[in-house]
């Protein structure tokens, strides 16, 4: 479910070393399943492990993983990376904002899960999303807001990099996406 690397775990096995006997870690996701989730590390000592806890064995300590937060995990990984401006712990959990969805579910909700999980998170960082109106004789219909709304650089955004993702994920499936969006410029527009 979450993989932890050998660093991350001797990391986390010395944290724990100055924390009360019987204390854990746990991995959990804040509001999973929303474009607002956020993933998380914290301790948990012995008194806040619940008994629907998942309970994940590692090398010289557990994680504990709450039921609601466990399907939004898989796929998880942390890792504890440190470059020349020092160390950090990294959590990556690409199913947090949606859970993953099977191989054989309906293509709008492949098409969704791929959208929430890959190329939302692109887009963030200058403010912007898309959401799937649509799937219309193979062409995905889609909807720019955010920062995409009005940007200069849409049409680029959406055949060079939305459609080819796509296109190569849904072989067959799809065959072409379309922007549905009015596009209005303005100062919530990244230029």
């Amino acid at each position: 479910m979450i993989t932890i690397s050998d660093a991350a775990q001797t990391h986390f096995v010395k944290l724990l070393a100055d924390q009360p006997e019987g204390t854990h870690i746990r991995v959990f996701v804040i509001s999973p399943g929303t474009a607002q989730a956020e993933c998380g590390v914290s301790y948990c000592p012995p008194d806040a492990v619940e008994s629907d806890d998942m309970e994940l064995e590692y090398n010289g300590f557990k994680a504990m993983v709450d039921e609601k937060s466990a399907p939004f995990l898989e796929d998880a990984s942390i890792d504890y990376v440190t470059d020349q401006l020092g160390a950090q712990l990294t959590l990556k959990a690409p199913n947090a904002k949606m859970r993953k969805v099977a191989d054989d579910a309906p293509l709008n909700e492949r098409i969704e899960y791929v959208i929430q999980s890959e190329i939302n998170p692109q887009l963030a960082s200058h403010g912007g999303n898309i959401m799937l109106v649509d799937i219309e004789d193979g062409v995905a219909i889609l909807q720019f807001g955010g920062g995409c709304n009005g940007c200069s650089m849409v049409d680029v955004t959406l055949k060079e990099g939305i459609e080819k993702q796509l296109l190569e994920l849904f072989p067959g499936e799809l065959t072409g996406v379309r922007d549905a969006t009015d596009h209005q410029h303005g100062e919530h527009s990244y230029q």
